[in-house]
């Protein structure tokens, strides 16, 4: 019996950086359209005078229409999860929802150009993010499955991405804030980048398979039949990243050459983290079904509640208060205010959240502690709205200095990024591997019904202020 070849590399990182791109792809809608609200409050929220007074003529409030019409597709398709997926290839889920994204793109960025009526222009703007976040979400789920299929290390990489997709929005939005060219001209080319970006994440994608480490792992996963004892014992399927017994080339003893069975190998010599794992993939245990969706919620309905608190929080008032909030210092520090403090710390500080539970991980995923920190993060709701947020009907302004707003926002958005990829990563420990794939469904349901409430929440929240 032939051991199977040596796993190939990932040459130049090449893989890596295909899954980085792909992740920053999966969440450029969303962010492109949040950190432009600026121009989209431009075009809609026009003024005139009464009375000498200058008024708004009417109030969208897009914001909160933009935060709930972009998290709802979430939801739904996450909903259908289970009966789109199955019906349509990969390839026509992944390469078909970028195709569209990039044409929707396009679409906004000529109505830069087009001039048009606010009631028509909110219309139309309204239906691209319904339908250019629905196939967003078609195209994250289905890139989520494809990067299961290779080691951890690359869904890291691979969310990794999705964390400076943010960044990269605000950043480009602050570069079109500091041409010198006429604000219609900025927005248009603002409006082009995640065109590009677009295009590079589809080249990304239709690259992929030709590249021979993704090949290795797509291909075998195709082929491995669990629960077939000859095919584990051709090296199918890694063991502790191939290596068995201590054969780093995934060949088997000679024993198993002779008829002897897996209980007869020298399974004592092996670690025992590789000797759990063999043992795991006994055709007994393969035969085990998978716990029931109501046992694997019973298990990590804690981790659940505090993935959908941490969202609602966040979206309830991000951004659709945060954006409305003005510098103290009016000038030419008044057209930035808003992308740094507002976009750019979040999302670097989101991004840094995540990054520190590689670092830590506390408190444990069994702490009582760590429900109670999560629902402690209401506080920074009415802090907010206590910021200097203009225009405001009830609430008194407490927080008036630049300085205040930033770090509430840098607290606010680093305990998002922590507790969100704490809840993530603790929810598949909770249960056993073989329904750790459930587990981690559950989890991207109820993250999308946390968003859903806050873009909801977010309405009465703005009013209130």
């Amino acid at each position: 019996m032939m051991g199977r070849p040596d796993t190939p590399q990932d040459r130049g990182c090449r893989v890596g950086i295909s899954f980085f791109i792909l992740g920053l792809g999966t969440l450029l809608p969303w962010n492109f359209f949040m950190t432009a609200s600026l121009y989209f409050q431009g075009r809609l929220n026009t003024t005139e005078w009464s009375n000498g007074t200058v008024v708004v003529r009417k109030e969208y409030y897009f914001n909160n229409w933009m935060t709930l019409l972009s998290q709802l597709p979430l939801l739904l398709f996450t909903l259908l999860n289970s009966i789109l997926y199955p019906r349509i290839s990969e390839m026509k889920r992944i390469a078909g929802s970028l195709v569209f994204i990039f044409l929707l793109f396009l679409l906004t960025a000529a109505l830069v150009k087009v001039p048009m009526e606010e009631d028509r222009f909110f219309s139309v703007t309204m239906a691209t993010i319904w339908f250019i976040n629905s196939f967003g979400a078609v195209l994250q789920g289905s890139l989520f499955g494809l990067v299961g299929l290779l080691p951890q290390k690359y869904s890291a990489i691979f969310m990794s991405g999705q964390g400076l997709a943010g960044t990269f929005a605000a950043v480009a939005m602050l570069l079109a804030i500091a041409s010198d060219t006429d604000s219609e001209t900025a927005a248009l080319g603002y409006f082009i980048t995640p065109c590009v970006g677009t295009l590079v994440t589809l080249i990304s994608y239709l690259v992929l398979p030709r590249l021979e480490f993704a090949q290795f792992y797509l291909d075998k996963s195709s082929k491995y039949e669990p629960g077939t004892t000859d095919e584990l014992l051709k090296g199918n399927t890694p063991v502790e990243n191939g290596k068995l017994n201590g054969h780093s080339n995934g060949s088997v003893p000679s024993g198993t050459e002779k008829g002897e069975g897996p209980c007869e190998m020298e399974l004592e010599s092996c670690p025992d983290k590789t000797k759990q794992a063999f043992l795991s993939l006994e055709p007994e245990e393969q035969k085990q079904d998978k716990a029931t969706v109501i046992e694997v919620f019973k298990k990590i309905w804690v981790m659940a509640f505090c993935v959908t608190f941490v969202f609602t929080v966040t979206l309830s008032v991000f951004p659709a208060v945060t954006v409305d909030v003005r510098t103290a210092f009016p000038g030419k520090w008044e057209r930035y205010f808003i992308s740094v403090c507002c976009f750019l710390t979040f999302n670097i500080s989101d991004w840094l959240g995540r990054t520190i539970t590689t670092l830590v991980q506390w408190p444990g995923k069994e702490s009582r502690l760590f429900p109670v920190l999560v629902v402690c993060r209401v506080v920074f709701v009415p802090l907010l709205m206590l910021c200097n947020v203009q225009e405001r009907s009830f609430l008194p302004v407490f927080f008036s200095h630049d300085a205040a707003f930033t770090i509430i926002m840098i607290l606010f958005s680093v305990s998002s990024g922590y507790f969100v990829c704490l809840s993530m990563s603790y929810a598949p420990q909770m249960v056993q591997p073989k329904d750790a794939e459930t587990a981690g469904a559950l989890m991207t349901f109820f993250l999308a019904l946390g968003l859903s409430i806050g873009a909801g929440l977010s309405f009465p929240l703005r009013y209130l202020v």
